[in-house]
């Protein structure tokens, strides 16, 4: 199993975690709809990667960048690290690894 996989099935269950969070906190219906979608997105991306589909990786790449594009706005608008600058953080680093890997293969 590559970090590829690893890093979409970890950033999806924290999408999906934190979705759970935004809505007990704040009763955030956007937070558990957007995090119940990404991170099922990024666990289906890991399961396809594992099957040896190579679109698997690109969705992950895709739904990574777009969630750290939203998290990175997030930030620049709210100034507060917890959660769009730990989630923008943690998505590069996601992000990172998941390109790495794309272009190593």
């Amino acid at each position: 199993m590559n970090l590829s996989i690893i890093a979409a099935f970890a950033y999806g269950i924290l999408a999906i975690a934190g979705g759970i969070i935004g809505y007990i906190q704040a009763r955030s219906k956007v937070s558990l709809l957007s995090g119940s979608i990404s991170g099922l997105l990024l666990v289906l991306a890991a399961f396809f990667q594992l099957q040896g589909q190579s679109w698997g990786s690109i969705l992950a790449v895709v739904v990574t960048g777009v969630l750290v594009v939203v998290f990175a706005v997030r930030l620049a608008k709210t100034r507060k690290f917890m959660p769009a600058g730990l989630m923008t953080i943690l998505g590069m680093v996601a992000l990172g690894v998941m390109v790495s890997q794309m272009v190593r293969n």
